[in-house]
């Protein structure tokens, strides 16, 4: 005989089902439930009565339809005890036979055994006092994994001694607790102090700890996964080419461990990973940023060294020209000088700036050159202009003509090649030289 019956199951797994999709506990609920009740399918002992049924249903669905549970309550009867036991062979019928019958879980047989040979009851007052005893074990080694878990395996463990304790407690009927064995506790000094309050007490602590095993196993798997993606995203991240992808699933991975529960295990062991976690996703995003502004940055130089380039193209050209040039490389090199040394593209940046530097230098160069050359030729113009005022006439001072010509020559030699005014200033310097050969 088992204490909960087919049909009375499958009344309480529709209901069961029902609440689940209505009531807050959900899922986790009908899981805790469907266990027990699949539990006493196979439990030999009294049928479960309906207050029974009532207190291993309503500890994790208060709401449960009361109707239901009378229907269950009725539909769970057994067919009738000699029904039950009219298959044992006549062999049995003996010694074996009667302690068998007597040792089952049913008061009306339990009762008058005890008051006339209680010590035919010792194997089944045995077995409950193991199981009440292996049940308070149990119980408290349970809440202690559980609830004051140091690692994985304590949960691991807690859950395995949930378990156990649940067995235990399964197999200790609820009508013994009427039925204390007082001949058998005076002499093997049995420990039953077990009211049904405390009976109770034990299966909504175990039903407790079912649910807070169940949530500390959700949150140790979510930390987990977010774990794994993490350090998964940090390997690959300086090589994957979708940066901006990376950051936004490293970002999910972040918040998932924000999602699990600071009272868990896993929530009190995330909580200073979190800030190192948080630590270097910063990190990794502000260079992220500091790539793409340094970009920017070397691009604008870039720009202008591109504009200062084309600019000094067919030269020569006059001083306003190379003042332009050496303004845009100027501010080519400001532009590259605004990337920090802690920034990755720093080399880069140094790479270009030394360029420009030498190429804004060259242009400053071409303007002193084009300034000087445009003095000398204006200073040498002079001087051939002056030239002319003793150059003419019968009385010519030749001597002093040709230091006059000396003078220009001098002069035009100091305007340099390259420069707007080097053409003209050879010519002049070719007929001052010719003139200086005819004195």
């Amino acid at each position: 005989m088992s204490r909960l019956y087919n049909r009375a199951y499958e009344i309480l797994k529709t209901e069961v089902d029902k609440c689940a999709q209505e009531d807050l506990v959900g899922e986790v609920g009908k899981n805790i439930v469907m266990r027990r009740l699949d539990k006493l399918l196979s439990q030999p002992g009294e049928p479960l009565t309906e207050a029974e049924l009532n207190d291993t249903i309503k500890d994790q669905f208060p709401n449960f339809s009361n109707t239901v549970i009378k229907k269950a309550a009725k539909a769970n009867q057994p067919p009738g005890i000699w029904s039950q036991i009219a298959w044992i062979p006549a062999a049995l019928v003996g010694v074996v036979g009667i302690v068998w019958v007597a040792n089952l879980p049913y008061p009306m047989i339990r009762k008058p055994v005890s008051k006339i040979a209680p010590i035919i009851l010792l194997p089944s007052y045995i077995n409950m006092d193991y199981n009440y005893r292996e049940a308070i074990a149990n119980v408290e080694q349970a809440d202690q994994l559980v609830n004051k878990a140091t690692s994985a395996a304590d949960i691991d463990l807690g859950a395995e001694k949930v378990t156990q304790a649940q067995t235990h407690l399964d197999s200790l009927p609820v009508w013994f607790l009427g039925y204390y064995p007082q001949r058998y506790c005076s002499l093997f000094s049995c420990s039953w102090k077990f009211t049904y309050d405390e009976f109770e007490r034990a299966r909504k602590q175990i039903g407790r700890m079912e649910a807070v095993v169940f949530q500390e196993k959700n949150a140790l798997t979510l930390l987990s996964e977010a774990e794994t993606k993490i350090e998964t995203i940090k390997q690959q991240y300086p090589e994957t080419e979708d940066k901006k992808k990376a950051i936004v699933e490293w970002q999910a991975a972040i918040d998932k461990l924000e999602q699990i529960p600071p009272t868990t295990f896993a929530g009190k062991t995330v909580k200073p990973k979190l800030v190192a976690t948080k630590r270097d996703f910063q990190k990794e995003v502000g260079l992220v940023q500091d790539n793409r502004r340094s970009y920017v940055i070397i691009e604008a130089a870039k720009k202008f060294g591109m504009q200062a380039a084309i600019a000094s193209q067919n030269s020569p050209h006059p001083e306003q020209k190379w003042q332009l040039v050496a303004t845009l490389w100027e501010q080519a090199i400001k532009q590259l000088q605004k990337v920090s040394i802690d920034n990755p593209s720093y080399l880069e940046a140094q790479g270009k700036l030394a360029e420009y530097q030498v190429n804004f230098a060259k242009a400053k160069m071409r303007l002193q050159e084009e300034k000087e050359s445009t003095k000398a030729f204006k200073q040498a113009k002079d001087l051939i202009a002056d030239l002319q005022k003793y150059a003419v006439g019968e009385n010519v001072n030749r001597g002093l003509v040709g230091s006059k010509l000396q003078g220009i020559i001098n002069q035009l030699e100091n305007v340099k090649p390259g420069t707007t005014n080097y053409e003209e200033a050879q010519e002049l310097w070719q007929f001052a030289k010719d003139k200086q050969k005819n004195l």
